[in-house]
């Protein structure tokens, strides 16, 4: 069966989540804030759980319309053949938002769309309750100028939880950040990368998974698996092609930081993410930071002051960052950071910045090309 299916994704990363999608061979995309929408049916769904780096879930659209009052929500969700997916013991879980519209109660909302929900189970099931016992279907009501979206979601756990990351740093950022900062650097294996402040590992861990073609939700499950309109053939033969594709191109990123406590925590992560062997994480202060070789990249996530608080001490780290990077033989090198005077500090005018967000900081993503 054909459905309308939305990745989501952090503002400022749709493109890059459009790229992977048409790296898959999907197209007649449809980019908007935050999503990309396309056409999928069951195997698209599982393939893009487990395939895509940058979305945070993947949804199945099941209806939008307009609705300015509690009769106009409760119809138009009443419309929508939930009975064609959810089965009788299904647990259905209505969470919402709602923004600049006349129906802003958002538990008043979500209690519409669940009885709503029920009735139309009856059309199939003939009865008045259900045991709600199954797997679980998370609807969600999101109202946006009285236009009401209503979606399923597939993945359960966002789609970040790749589940080698046990532990973090301080700041940790997202996995599906991490790999959109490393395709958008366009860096491949036959290139030297590092990360000289590299925390618990997150961006190497990412790159060395891009790298080797590790389909980053190969070790995970995602809510749909318990769905029954889902064949569980489709997740084995999906995950079956997955560890095919895993390829041992031999590379090494260099990962180094001060705190040999966090390098601890990164090691474990890239064992559990399966590419210990392509990283060479280092005890190293950032400013003794040096390589012979040319046309390098590094790729790096510094502190940018909700982390060190202290402005003189993030200017005379971004100066230093600045001295030492300039200092490598044709080099590219990628920043992120939420610090205004970034561009300043370090010395040199990047060639292009985009702006990203990681978690709720509004960041720029400053990239320096060789």
């Amino acid at each position: 069966m054909e459905y309308t299916l939305i990745a989501t994704s952090t503002f400022g990363i749709e493109k890059v989540v459009a790229n992977e999608l048409n790296e898959l061979g999907y197209e007649d995309l449809t980019i908007e804030n935050g999503k990309v929408i396309f056409q999928g049916d069951e195997m698209d769904i599982v393939t893009c759980n487990i395939w895509l780096r940058t979305a945070d879930r993947i949804l199945i659209k099941m209806g939008e319309f307009k609705a300015e009052t509690f009769e106009e929500l409760f119809q138009g969700t009443l419309a929508i053949k939930w009975e064609d997916i959810i089965p009788i013991t299904g647990f259905m879980h209505v969470i919402g938002k709602s923004v600049k519209s006349t129906l802003f109660s958002v538990p008043d909302c979500q209690s519409i769309v669940k009885k709503a929900v029920v009735q139309a189970m009856k059309r199939k099931y003939r009865r008045d309750t259900y045991p709600e016992s199954g797997a679980e279907y998370k609807i969600e009501v999101a109202i946006l100028k009285d236009t009401v979206t209503l979606t399923m979601d597939t993945s359960g756990a966002g789609l970040h939880k790749r589940g080698y990351r046990e532990f973090a740093g301080d700041a940790p950022m997202k996995e599906t950040l991490a790999a959109a900062l490393v395709l958008l650097s366009e860096w491949d294996a036959t290139r030297i990368l590092a990360d000289p402040l590299c925390g618990s590992g997150t961006i190497a861990i990412e790159a060395a998974m891009i790298g080797r073609n590790i389909a980053p939700g190969l070790k995970r499950n995602f809510a749909a698996e318990q769905w029954e309109f889902i064949p569980k053939n489709i997740w084995d033969d999906v995950r079956k092609h997955a560890r095919k594709s895993i390829n041992s191109t031999d590379f090494r990123i260099l990962a180094s930081d001060i705190d040999q406590r966090i390098l601890k925590t990164a090691r474990q992560n890239a064992v559990k993410a399966g590419v210990a062997d392509n990283i060479a994480f280092q005890k190293l202060d950032m400013k003794d930071f040096s390589s012979s070789k040319k046309y390098g990249f590094i790729i790096t996530n510094p502190p940018y002051g909700e982390r060190l608080g202290d402005v003189k001490d993030l200017e005379g780290l971004y100066r230093t960052m600045g001295a030492v990077f300039q200092k490598l033989d044709k080099w590219s090198y990628f920043v992120i950071t939420s610090f205004e005077d970034f561009e300043k500090c370090f010395g040199k005018q990047s060639d292009k910045n985009r702006k990203l967000y990681n978690g709720r900081i509004q960041c720029y993503y400053y990239q320096y090309f060789e």
